[in-house]
Order: structure tokens, then sequence, then C-alpha cells
């Protein structure tokens, strides 16, 4: 009989692809098929020809564009040299993520479905199409097309005799085991913080500790939103950027919330424990230092501030111990369920920690060993590079809005990240902000006389203060700056800068503040206003334009 083992591959970038992957994961192993579930960068492409069965999850991004994590693959696929016959052996099944309110809709699932057919590649299913705008979000198309998927595959693989598909109700052996160290172990010297090596590229695998310079509140004090310029030390990290960059930084959960946390579910913050993978060939989470306490777990690693997903309360469903509660967990982990568990989690926003809170003998019953699973690790989070190297060496300054909002719950919300560097401070000691850059989307004129239109309301205008300060370093002239905000005294950023490089002839700057005058002016006003100008510079100078939210 033919060995039944399914591979399950994700390119993801918010996450979502990579949860579908694993729910996929679960479920074969629920069908008794052997399964590993990889980004699609973390598995050696050339080994493709040799597997038989092959589960594609992939997202897209941007314009069109693969996730971070299966860009290498994606070149991979994409070579000439590769024969039309290479994958002759392989069953494959593409599940796409996309939003259709955009223009190149689950462009990357088509096309992956489409080159896996041209290599020789035996589609079991046509290509489904995700939709995050679908009022059920993905799960409308992902549901049924998993159905159909699995009935495909156990006619070619059946199940061994004397064995039934288990219940979706049993939880499956863990990932991880989690070895507790006796209570009296050596803690390990310098604490648990993974950075970057002397002389190692950072990345986000081994990121560098950025010391905090300068933490400095740019909008009026009595102004609704707090924006930050933050200022931090990169000297010896060996990174390099240009304008344009992205700096990507990896945040972590408050105390207040790890303390909560930790009581909900009767964890000791202090207890030392290693991991140890239950089957052969699972790597360790990347982040992890062995061994390791439950208060970095929780401060570094799980994301308890997201909302939590679908696959969140299923899981939760098989651990609770109350019918009450359980039963709740599972209308809301159900197909019937999702418009309910929507307007409970999705519309209030209500976090993972809040869920817990919510469901307290579900909480204090989960076995460590699975937070791993229930919980998805913390995102790093990108930020605009809002400075230039040859005018601040050795520093990257970033421009944080604060985020903070009110729903329908009585406590504000806020984002993990931005909360987090707005709590920081150089005059706390010193400071690190884990971090890594990224080549950005943007790329500014080498010729210095190409003029550069620049469209950055808000805090859009980070990389434009980048691009400036650049320019300005080499010399360089014409750069047209189009800046709005809502008013010139509470949140003009980096006034005093733009005005004194107009005063030296390095700038043009074209100002909308909307709340300054009876009738709301913005970017548009302006540019239509300088329509002439704008068209002078593009038809006759060859400018280039660029627009920044």
């Amino acid at each position: 009989m033919a060995e039944r083992k399914v591979l399950v591959l994700f390119g993801s970038q918010t996450g979502t692809a990579e949860d579908t992957a694993e729910r996929i994961g679960r479920e074969a192993k629920r069908r008794h098929f052997q399964c590993r579930v990889e980004a699609l960068d973390s598995y050696d492409v050339a080994n493709l020809i040799h597997e038989p069965l092959v589960v594609f999850v992939c997202a897209t991004t941007g314009q069109g564009d693969p996730p971070d994590n299966m860009k290498m693959f994606w070149r991979f696929l994409f070579r000439k040299s590769l024969a039309p016959s290479s994958l002759c052996q392989l069953d494959y099944a593409v599940l796409g993520l996309g939003d259709s309110s955009y223009p190149k809709f689950n462009f990357i699932a088509k096309k992956l479905h489409k080159r896996l057919l041209q290599l020789g590649g035996n589609p079991l299913l046509p290509v489904a199409l995700g939709d995050d705008q679908h009022d059920l979000g993905p799960d409308a198309v992902i549901d049924p097309w998993l159905l159909a998927l699995w009935d495909k595959i156990l006619a070619l693989y059946p199940l061994p005799p004397g064995l039934e598909i288990i219940s979706p109700d049993v939880w499956l052996p863990p990932k991880y085991i989690l070895h507790f160290l006796p209570e009296d172990s050596p803690r390990p010297e310098g604490g648990l913080q993974l950075l970057a090596a002397p002389r190692a590229v950072p990345s986000q695998q081994c990121p560098f500790g950025a010391r905090v310079v300068a933490n400095q509140r740019v909008t009026a004090e009595a102004h609704f939103q707090d924006v930050r310029l933050m200022e931090l030390d990169i000297s010896s990290s060996g990174i390099r950027y240009s304008a344009g960059d992205v700096v990507m930084i990896q945040p972590q959960n408050c105390p207040e919330d790890v303390q909560q946390f930790c009581q909900l579910l009767r964890l000791d913050p202090d207890r030392l424990f290693v991991l140890e993978p239950t089957e052969p060939g699972t790597a360790l989470p990347a982040l992890l230092p062995q061994p390791c306490t439950i208060r970095h777990l929780v401060t570094h690693y799980l994301d308890i501030c997201c909302v939590p997903r679908r696959s969140f309360f299923h899981l939760l469903a098989c651990c609770s111990p109350s019918p009450l509660e359980r039963e709740k967990l599972q209308e809301f982990s159900s197909a019937q369920g999702q418009e309910e568990l929507y307007s409970y989690c999705n519309r209030p926003r209500r976090t993972t920690l809040e869920v817990l809170w919510d469901f307290p003998h579900t909480s204090s019953a989960i076995p460590p060993e699975y937070l791993l699973e229930l919980i998805p690790r913390i995102r790093p989070r990108a930020f605009s590079i809002a400075s230039s190297m040859l005018a601040h060496p050795d520093r990257i300054q970033i421009l944080v809005a604060v985020v903070q909002y009110k729903t329908q719950l009585s406590k504000p919300r806020r984002g993990l990240c931005s909360s987090w560097l707005a709590s920081l401070s150089p005059e706390q000691g010193d400071v690190r902000v884990p971090l890594w850059v990224k080549k950005g989307g943007m790329k500014f004129p080498a010729d210095p006389d190409t003029p550069v239109i620049m469209i950055g309301p808000g805090t859009g205008v980070a990389p434009f203060r980048a691009a400036i300060q650049e320019r300005v370093a080499q010399g360089k002239r014409g750069s047209y700056l189009f800046f709005g905000c809502r008013q010139r005294s509470k949140d003009f950023y980096c006034q005093a800068e733009w005005e004194e490089l107009v005063a030296k002839g390095f700038l043009t700057l074209f100002t909308a503040f909307s709340r300054d005058q009876e009738e709301k002016v913005y970017v548009q006003h302006r540019i239509r206003e300088q329509g002439r100008l704008l068209w002078e510079l593009l038809s006759s100078r060859s400018a280039h334009l660029y627009l920044a939210g």
C-alpha cells in the first residue's frame, strides 16, 4: 500500500495562511496521515520531485506579491530550466487567501496552480480562492473545499483497516513536550534575550538589540493622537539601509498582561522548562532559548493580545472541563457560529487574554505543552525608516503613531507594538529594541537632476523624511513635499526641520491642515492647486512621484 503522507507548505504574511495550514495538518493527522507543515522557504524545494502529495496554502500580499516566507521558493519554481515533466509524480492542491477588494485578487495562488500544472503536477481540485471580503471570511471557501479535498485524498489513500477518523473533539498529541526543570535549577547567565551575535547579519531569526537613544512626542500634549519620533542606536550591528527601507521590530507583551495570563492559567512565571519535539524532524521555535522561563515565553513569544482565530476556539473546546463553556466554544468554532464569533471577537477586537478571562474553567485547565499550538507567536511590525544614514550614521529613526481606540468593550484597544515602544525611555537605563532591516518597495532616483514629488500625509511622511535627508546630504535639490495633517499647531511633524530646508532652497513644501479652517483642506486640494507645476515636472523633467499613507 502507498505510503500515507501529506506535506502542507504555506506562504504567510500575517499568519492566516499559517493558521489554515496548521488546521489542514491537524485534519491530516485525524485521518492517520504522516504530516509535516512547513513555511515554503524553510522547505528544500529540490525535494519537491520526490513528494507524492502536497497541499499549498498561500496568501497574496501588496500588489500581487508573494509573502516574505515563500520568495525563494517562488524564484526557484519559475526557473526556465525546469523540465515540463519535473513534477509528474506530484498530486497537489492549492488554497489561496486573498482580498477581492484588491485588483490582483489571489494572484499568487492562481499563478502557483498554473505553474505546478506546467511542470506536470496533477491537481486534485481546482484552486480555492478564499476571500476576506466574504461575510464569513475565507472560511466560506475553505470549509467546503477541504471536505472535497479529503474525499479525493481518501479515495487515493484509504484509511488503514480497523482505523477510523479521529473525532474533532479529541485533542491530538502536542507538537512539543514541555519538561519543567526542578525549581532550584541554575538560571542561565546573562538572561534569556536572544539577540544577534557579533558579526551575524541581523534577521528575524537573530535580531539586533538596538539601544533606545530618544523617544520624543511630536504631537501637542493636548492632541488626541500620540506620535513619537524614536531614535535607535545600531552601531556595531552591521546594518546598512537606504531611503525607502523598512525596519522590522519584534515587540513584547506588557508585564501586567503577562502576570494576568500566568495567574489565569495557574503558571509560575519564573519556572524554567525545556522543549522537546514529539515527532522527529520537528524544528524547535526559532526565537525561544533553551532552557526558557514561562515569563520569557509569554512576554516575548505568545501573542496574548491578538484577536484569536476560529482555530483557537476549536482547540480550547477540546480541553474544556466545563460543559457550559465547552458548548459555547464549540459553537464559536463551528461553521454556523461564525457570525456570532465575529460579533463576540472580531468586531470589538477582543484579545486572546480577554477571551481566556471569559472562560475561566477552561483557561485553568489548559495543559502548558499546548500553549504553542493554541496561541500564535508575536509577529514583527514594519516601520518605514524616517532617517538617512548620511545624516544620522549608526542610527535609525522611526515615526510611531500610538494605536489606541474605543470599541463596545470598556477598556480601550491598544496596539501591541506602538504602546510598547511608547513606554520605552532611555532614562530607564540600557533599553533595547530587537530589530532588523528589510529592503523597502520605494527606490529613489540616483540621478541628482531628477525631481522627486512626495505625497505623505500624517506618518506617511516617514520614508520621505529619509529621502529628503539623503538628497540634502548629497547636495540634491528638486524635492517637492505635500504634507497633510489636522492642525499646524498640533500635529505638524518635523515642522522646524522642513522650514529650515525650505529656507536653504533644498525643499519645496505644500501643506494642508484639514481642521484649521471652516472648510476641510486635504493634500489632494493642494495637488489640484499645483497641477500646472506637477505636470511640468512630470512631463518635461521626468520627475518621480511617490505616495505613502
